[in-house]
């Protein structure tokens, strides 16, 4: 039974979420709100108005820009799909040497500086792989993709591996004893175990793909411009409602995304992965 003392010691809690909430999302509602302003100066209202959005929808350039990303985020989270889930798995089920520095390795890419890993992804590429880009990566976009997938697929790792410290090897053990061979136990089992991992690891290594500034801006060739790229490039003289209707767009297809991974998660796995 809650008392009168109870609700009092709750109410600062409460208090300090809401102030939480309201920090992380107000800025965001400002976004949305200032992107229908019949005024090329954000801080000032002066009505509401659709054309920004014409605006940002008509620039073939800003169009161009956020194809290319859409193109990078979805190839780098197939490609870090692979990777991270085959990391996972090795670091679940094998014990091999140096696994400690193996584990230590995979994580560096989380933990190093975006700055950092720009500048060495430049010198790489430019450096060390000095032959035509039309020649080796396609539709100029692979360079960029193979940056993204380096610092994507550990958190896919991380995640998957996660999911699998909760998987119970009696399954496995009893899809055997049933006469199931490997490739079956993997794809009935092990996948079935790994999809809400799979589906979180993916949604992330995609949302992180595509929003990523620093270090496609050292990767990117001087005719590939992505859309935080060109975002950046229309705010560096003044935030106009055009971008801020564009930015509008992206956080609707981040929203869009999140939701359908929840529906495809559905109420069971999604309680599931709460536990």
């Amino acid at each position: 039974m809650t008392g009168p003392l109870d609700y009092l010691a709750r109410w600062p809690l409460r208090l300090w979420l809401a102030a939480v909430g309201l920090f992380l999302y107000v800025p965001m509602a400002a976004l949305v709100v200032f992107s229908f302003n019949d005024s090329r100066r954000t801080a000032v209202w002066r009505g509401f108005t659709l054309d920004w959005y014409g605006a940002a929808l008509g620039d073939d350039s800003l169009l161009t820009a956020f194809g290319n990303s859409l193109t990078i985020a979805f190839v780098a989270t197939l490609i870090s799909l692979v990777l991270g889930t085959g990391a996972a798995i090795a670091l679940w089920r094998f014990r091999f040497p140096f696994q400690g520095a193996f584990e230590g390795a995979l994580s560096l890419p989380i933990v190093v500086p975006e700055i950092s890993m720009g500048v060495a992804m430049m010198v790489f590429f430019a450096k060390l792989l000095p032959w035509p880009s039309g020649l080796i990566w396609p539709f100029d976009l692979g360079a960029i993709i193979i940056a993204h997938v380096s610092f994507c697929f550990p958190f896919v790792a991380v995640v998957v591996r996660a999911r699998l410290a909760s998987f119970p090897p009696e399954l496995e053990e009893a899809a055997r004893d049933l006469g199931a061979g490997e490739w079956r136990v993997f794809r009935d089992i092990l996948i079935a175990h790994m999809k809400p991992g799979l589906l979180a690891g993916g949604l992330l290594a995609f949302t992180m793909s595509l929003d990523d500034f620093v270090i496609t801006f050292f990767t990117a060739g001087p005719d590939t411009i992505t859309f935080p790229v060109k975002v950046y490039s229309m705010v560096r003289f003044s935030v106009t409602p055009e971008v801020n209707a564009a930015s509008t767009l992206l956080l609707v297809v981040t929203i869009a995304l999140t939701a359908l991974l929840l529906r495809l998660q559905g109420p069971g796995v999604t309680r599931d992965m709460g536990r």
